[in-house]
């Protein structure tokens, strides 16, 4: 038996007593995920990115373990919900425009203390300022840098597009606008190389693909690191307090904990490891978050029907966005379907011994995005179910 038929006969004994759709988590997976992060980390603490976990079970399952240290959130919303329920030290990721969040927020000196907010501009500061609603608490502000990677004088860019501040300068402008500014406080910079740590370097089948991408990252690392170094020294002349310096992702830890100048490490995917995540040479983990279709139809020899199963995640549309079935080995998509809205015929030799009811477990193409279409996630240990927790949508929660 191979390990992931193994896998498959521990999932399907754990969950025989329950119908499909399902998801678990592998909570050996999780774990040994979790100490790799920290390996990786190589001494510097992790925050966790709640946007890739939703639970927060796990959460707090994660902080609880040597090595990791605060949450990085994804919507102000979130962030006074998770500090509301006793997480002490949340990083908002992004900026926001939710006015009557940030009134709470500065109403509240328990929420102010726990929650940091992001900033790149300073018609953000004056939206908080707007928004404070007779509220006087200090809002703890990071800075957001651009960590992409400029070519050709700027004709080529490579990276996410996300904040207007690139050098040093201009972080150390609007850190002299928090300072002077009466009720903010700075206290971090953030910097996520995505397209060096969410991006793979070992396309399968793409040889050539994966050097460029590799030598890319390898100028981008060298690039950013420098960059960041000045703009921490830039904006220290300014604020001497800084607390923390946030880089990395699941694909880049140990490159960026590396750097001198960054105190504490971003990761959320490396702990369920989705299919995106497979594709690097840096490092590997264990597929620990999985969801089982059930099969409702053998249409002919080689192919069965499952329920549902279309659940693409974000980004560009492609493939590669589509969840990937994983057990039994062997399966695929009919290219002239897909995976669909309500059913999904799959294809291949497999399916000749799968029956009426039972279970193909799949992968998501992302990590957190899953538990937005489930109210609850199965913890699995060994081939047992020792724990039902929920999503934040099981809690009610859908926050984008």
């Amino acid at each position: 038996m191979t390990p992931r038929a193994g896998d498959r006969a521990r999932y399907d004994r754990a969950t025989a007593h329950l119908d499909a759709p399902v998801a678990i988590v592998d909570l050996e997976a999780f774990d040994a995920n979790a100490t790799d992060l920290v390996r990786r980390a190589g001494g510097k603490p992790v925050r966790v990115a709640s946007k890739s976990v939703r639970c927060r079970a796990l959460l707090e399952r994660a902080l609880a373990r040597e090595g990791f240290a605060g949450i990085m959130s994804f919507t102000l919303d979130e962030s006074l919900w998770l500090a509301r329920a006793g997480f002490e030290d949340v990083l908002l990721a992004y900026p926001s425009a939710d006015r009557a969040r940030f009134g709470e927020l500065a109403r509240d000196p328990k929420l102010a203390a726990a929650v940091t907010v992001m900033v790149d501009d300073v018609a953000q500061l004056d939206l908080i300022d707007a928004s404070r609603a007779g509220g006087t608490e200090e809002v703890r502000v990071c800075l957001e840098l651009d960590t992409a990677l400029s070519l050709l004088g700027g004709r080529i860019r490579v990276g996410a597009r996300r904040s207007p501040l690139r050098e040093p300068s201009q972080l150390a402008e609007l850190a002299r606008s928090v300072v002077r500014r009466p009720g903010f406080r700075l206290v971090g910079i953030m910097a996520y190389e995505g397209h060096v740590a969410g991006v793979g370097d070992a396309v399968a089948g793409r040889p050539l693909r994966s050097r460029a991408i590799r030598l890319m990252q390898s100028a981008a690392r060298r690039e950013l690191a420098e960059r960041r170094a000045a703009v921490v020294r830039a904006v220290r002349a300014v604020a001497p307090d800084l607390e923390f310096v946030n880089g990395g992702g699941t694909g880049s830890v140990q490159h960026t904990a590396a750097e001198d100048a960054v105190t504490e490490i971003a990761a959320g995917s490396g702990f369920f490891v989705p299919r995106l995540f497979d594709n690097y040479t840096s490092f590997s983990g264990r597929p620990a978050a999985l969801f089982a279709q059930p099969v409702v139809r053998r249409p002919g020899m080689g192919v069965v029907t499952v329920l549902g199963g279309g659940y693409p995640a974000s980004g560009v549309a492609g493939p590669d966005r589509l969840p990937v079935p994983y057990l039994p080995e062997g399966l695929r998509y009919d290219p002239q379907e897909g995976a669909g809205e309500v059913q999904t015929p799959l294809l291949g030799s497999p399916a000749d011994d799968l029956r009426i009811g039972d279970k193909v477990w799949f992968r998501h193409a992302k990590a957190g995005e899953l538990c937005e279409r489930f109210e609850s996630l199965h913890l699995v240990e060994g081939d047992r179910i020792t724990a039902t927790v929920p999503t934040y949508r099981g809690e009610g929660r859908t926050f984008l």
